[in-house]
């Protein structure tokens, strides 16, 4: 058996931009009625990220402007010290949610997400 807190990550940004569309759609344990794609489960499987899916879906229950965005804009990025800061604005940098993360590991110094019609994806997958 693996042990997880020896994996490596294998995440590297260009390998993001071979993601188009999508042949399957996932459904998060917690929120059911919330969708990712081919693309965003690479990015948890190889960038140890499923705790960023988690964020940006309690988000949309947390936030009272969330939900109200057809299309979201959720980037974080990655700081030298390895906190981070998870932002969303809806397209036009109209600014909707910003959380500071005090630590990550995760392997780029930056990702973008969207997220419409209650789907997490990669901007090539759009």
């Amino acid at each position: 058996m693996t042990d997880i807190l020896n994996t490596k990550t294998t995440l590297r940004a260009e390998d993001l931009g071979n993601f188009i569309g999508t042949e399957n759609w996932y459904k998060h344990s917690i929120y059911r009625r919330l969708l990712y794609t081919d693309g965003i489960q690479y990015v948890a499987e190889h960038g140890g990220a499923y705790w960023l899916i988690y964020k940006i879906f309690a988000a949309q229950y947390e936030n009272i402007n969330l939900p109200e965005q057809e299309f979201q804009v959720w980037k974080l990025c990655v700081n030298e010290d390895t906190s981070a800061i998870l932002t969303c604005h809806d397209g036009d940098y109209n600014w909707q949610h910003e959380e500071t993360i005090t630590f990550t590991d995760f392997p780029l110094k930056e990702i973008t997400f969207y997220f419409c019609n209650n789907v997490l994806l990669l901007p090539s997958e759009y």
